[in-house]
């Protein structure tokens, strides 16, 4: 597929065409779903230029293709009877056993977790905790539009073990560039005060 223009105009009216037919809402639930995961996918590209450690840079790169799947997925709705639902990339399913591995793998490099920690600490870890709260709000868009049209039943696994994965990573990423992880304290509170 060529696009020969960028700008088509036919959304200033503040509605969008969906793959394989149909317009809605620049609003509608579909669109704030797969948009989240469009956000995540970019957010996801930013860490990828903050961080040194090769491991979790290949497993972003693989990330990054998955999202976009589901973001195919998600801008697709199912037919309607006049024609039937566009062929899109599966969702990758495989990918959520993967992420349970990386994530087994990381944690037992990682010191104990005693404490909530914040974001920050090293650039790297402070972008994949942006990508790990984005993925989150992408999980209730996506849950959200789940309540009101059916969905690819592997969505919701794959966004939440990637929630995860992005919280380790974003650990081991401080770990392994010699930063601390940024520790909660209550005390804080009350020392400022």
């Amino acid at each position: 597929m060529t696009l020969v223009k960028i700008y088509t105009k036919t959304g200033d009216g503040g509605d969008t065409a969906l793959f394989g037919g149909g317009r809605v809402p620049k609003d509608n639930k579909r669109v704030e779903a797969y948009g989240a995961v469009d956000e995540l996918n970019s957010f996801v590209g930013l860490a990828l230029m903050s961080l040194a450690d090769a491991d979790v840079r290949r497993g972003l790169l693989l990330i990054q293709n998955d999202l976009f799947s589901l973001g195919a997925n998600l801008a697709t709705p199912g037919g309607d009877g006049s024609r039937p639902r566009p062929q899109t990339p599966d969702v990758p399913v495989a990918r959520v056993e993967a992420m349970e591995r990386w994530i087994d793998d990381a944690t037992e490099e990682l010191p104990e977790l005693r404490e909530f920690v914040l974001p920050g600490g090293s650039e790297g870890s402070a972008t994949l905790h942006v990508c790990r709260s984005v993925c989150r709000r992408a999980e209730r868009a996506v849950v959200a539009l789940g309540r009101d049209e059916p969905l690819d039943d592997g969505i919701v696994p794959y966004l939440n073990r990637l929630s995860d994965l992005l919280f380790v990573w974003a650990r081991l990423e401080n770990l392994r560039s010699g930063q601390q992880d940024v520790p909660w304290s209550k005390d804080v509170l009350r020392s400022s005060e």
